[in-house]
């Protein structure tokens, strides 16, 4: 069963339509730069993140910056190619704890066995939420999980 987010699409329709409107290539470049601190293109910011989104077209007070990272990872679960792997894993030391959590996600999906290490290493992690992504994360990359 799928179901719909807020503004009527799931997360994945919503990227896979901007990589039908724009290439898979540029939004995953796009997600990389807003993983990595770069400009963020409002376009996609919307599409990455939906109707709470919406400050980076219209202005109004943007919430924590942190959202940014979340979506670009988001987006990345849906629209993936090799080269943003590093910025991925980069994002395990990221000081939010939901970029941690969603960048496990990304990992189990779209990792190497040699993520299963890095993935490991947040077992521990002060978050509740982190620590069984990377559970998750590590089973499934080792073989032994979903």
């Amino acid at each position: 069963m799928t179901s719909s987010s807020s503004w009527g699409k799931t997360p994945r329709e919503s990227v896979e339509e901007e990589c039908a409107r724009r290439g898979k290539p540029e939004v995953v470049a796009g997600c990389i730069d807003l993983l990595t601190g770069g400009d963020a293109d409002p376009e996609l910011v919307v599409a990455l993140g939906g109707p709470p989104a919406r400050w980076a077209v219209t202005g109004e007070p943007p919430g924590p910056p942190y959202w940014l990272r979340v979506w670009a990872l988001r987006g990345l679960l849906w629209a993936w190619e090799d080269p943003a792997l590093p910025a991925v894993e980069a994002a395990l030391d990221d000081e939010a704890w939901r970029v941690r959590e969603m960048a496990l996600k990304v990992i189990a999906r779209h990792g190497s066995k040699d993520s299963a290490a890095t993935a490991a290493g947040l077992r521990e992690d002060a978050s509740a939420r982190v620590r069984a992504a990377a559970l998750r994360a590590e089973m499934r990359l080792s073989g032994s999980g979903g």
